[in-house]
């Protein structure tokens, strides 16, 4: 598989990643999975939103899943992040596109789809460049758009 991906600045903190390169391939350390992946430009946003969480918001890394599975009308999906609470309940959904990836309607559909079956209270949608930060109350059928990714500590 050859992957030519040069990592380039996001709208994010810069991180100290583990990079390393296999022939024409680039792998970058995943330490939530503790395994190096392929770097692609998704991948690159998905490091640095996990980064961002951790460092700069104070989640646990060990309540932080990556690329989760979930069945959505019969057909198998897959999550980018989601992040729990101490005890266990869901409450931070991730999806993370390339930045290339115009963040658009299709793409809110897509995070509103996965949360039919998942049901959290905080949804972030971010191309690296572009982040929505988005809190539903379920009770009142509404949502409101956050300026930031709330703290850990706060939910």
């Amino acid at each position: 598989m050859n992957v030519q991906f040069q990592p380039y600045p996001l709208n994010l903190p810069a991180y100290p990643f583990k990079l390393r390169q296999a022939d024409d391939t680039t792998f970058i350390f995943d330490e939530i999975r503790k395994k190096f992946l392929v770097l692609t430009p998704e991948e690159w946003v998905r490091q640095h939103i996990v980064q961002y969480m951790i460092q700069e918001r104070g989640y646990p890394k060990s309540l932080i899943k990556l690329e989760g599975g979930l069945k959505l009308n019969s057909m198998q999906k897959r999550t980018d992040i989601v992040a729990f609470n101490s005890r266990g309940q869901k409450v931070l959904l991730v999806e993370c596109k390339a930045p290339s990836v115009k963040i658009n309607q299709k793409v809110f559909d897509q995070i509103a789809r996965y949360n039919i079956v998942h049901k959290i209270p905080l949804l972030t949608v971010t191309n690296g460049l572009e982040h929505y930060y988005c809190q539903i109350d379920f009770e009142a059928k509404a949502y409101h758009f956050l300026e930031s990714l709330p703290f850990y500590s706060s939910l």
